[in-house]
């Protein structure tokens, strides 16, 4: 079984939220408007551009952060608090575990599964690991790999560690173009985390983690 991270198995707590980017807008100088941020964050993903090569790049996201910022009404130094709330989503003490989580990898490292967990990010995943309470048996970041998901290099990398062919693992995560077509693409089963409904029934899609022993027959 192999996770992805972010708004899969966690989320950012406050401190990256609305309120979190008052705040550090506070320490430039900026007046942000926390009602503004769920706008400036689907505006942000909007123009967001990968890497044409899917190489790992800290760059993206750190302008990522400055057009939310900037859609938030900020007005002055707003790449300096995009280099600064960038750097927060690195610590894992700045994220919250879904209630599912927890309940789900035991359940499944109790039938005897191995787990990996797979993201993109420049986060310490080891230091993430130790910080929740994760049993896990192998990390993945688009830093160390230095692709990022969808590539297949990344997903070959993960398969590797955990010593297991393709068709014997399953990927589970939140977005479809990183998470599912790109397990799919090397030969993986994918489960989609759809909480919120927004994908219908184009995916192989669950509402909540607890969902996923059922879903791989290991409970009537």
């Amino acid at each position: 079984m192999i996770f992805d991270v972010d708004f899969t198995i966690a989320q950012p707590g406050p401190d990256l939220g609305p309120e979190g980017y008052r705040r550090l807008g506070e320490r430039y100088g900026l007046t942000l408007d926390p009602e503004r941020y769920e706008d400036a964050r689907r505006a942000a993903f909007a123009t967001l551009k990968r890497h044409p090569e899917l190489d790992h790049d800290e760059e993206i996201w750190v302008l990522f952060t400055q057009r939310i910022i900037e859609g938030m009404g900020g007005e002055g130094d707003t790449y300096g608090a995009a280099v600064e709330m960038e750097g927060a989503w690195s610590h894992a003490h700045f994220f919250e575990l879904y209630d599912d989580a927890l309940p789900t990898l035991e359940a499944l490292r109790g039938r005897g599964l191995k787990i990996g967990l797979l993201s993109n990010t420049a986060r310490d995943l080891d230091a993430f690991v130790a910080h929740h309470g994760l049993g896990v048996d192998a990390v993945l970041t688009s830093r160390s790999h230095g692709k990022t998901k969808p590539h297949e290099t990344i997903f070959r990398r993960m398969l590797e560690l955990l010593d297991v062919a393709a068709e014997e693992a399953v990927m589970v995560g939140d977005t479809i173009e990183d998470d599912i077509e790109g397990a799919r693409a090397v030969g993986m089963r994918a489960l989609l985390v759809d909480r919120e409904g927004r994908y219908g029934g184009d995916v192989e899609a669950l509402d909540d983690l607890r969902e996923v022993p059922a879903a791989l027959g290991l409970v009537s």
